[in-house]
């Protein structure tokens, strides 16, 4: 279980709904270790800015987790957690291990752009 303030994904099935019904997503698959939880603590941070994002978590080790660690983006990645950036249901970046917030709101700003002020 992720200890997180994060909507949790437990399921593929919860996973495509997710992505499917919300323009943009962030996604961090990952467990409770020192690359994964300053990633989950940037994320509850940024969701009262980023409004038009949905922030969600997913535990690395659960098997409907094969949705995440099975994308072609992620092939070759070394680190967790796996931060996977979904534009209309589609992957549109893919990061792995820790980011700094700095990297996470770059991402943000660039695949996310809102026309919205926050």
């Amino acid at each position: 279980m992720l200890y997180t303030n994060l909507k949790h994904i437990e399921s593929a099935a919860e996973h495509a709904q997710i992505i499917n019904e919300n323009e943009n997503v962030m996604v961090i698959c990952g467990r409770m270790g020192p690359m994964c939880i300053p990633v989950y603590g940037i994320a509850e941070e940024l969701e009262e800015e980023y409004t038009h994002v949905k922030f969600c978590d997913m535990e690395f080790d659960n098997p409907e987790s094969y949705i995440i660690r099975q994308l072609p983006e992620v092939r070759g990645f070394m680190g967790i957690p796996f931060t996977i950036y979904y534009k209309n249901g589609k992957v549109a970046k893919a990061t792995s291990s820790i980011q700094t917030k700095t990297q996470v709101t770059a991402i943000l700003d660039k695949e996310f752009a809102s026309t919205v002020n926050a």
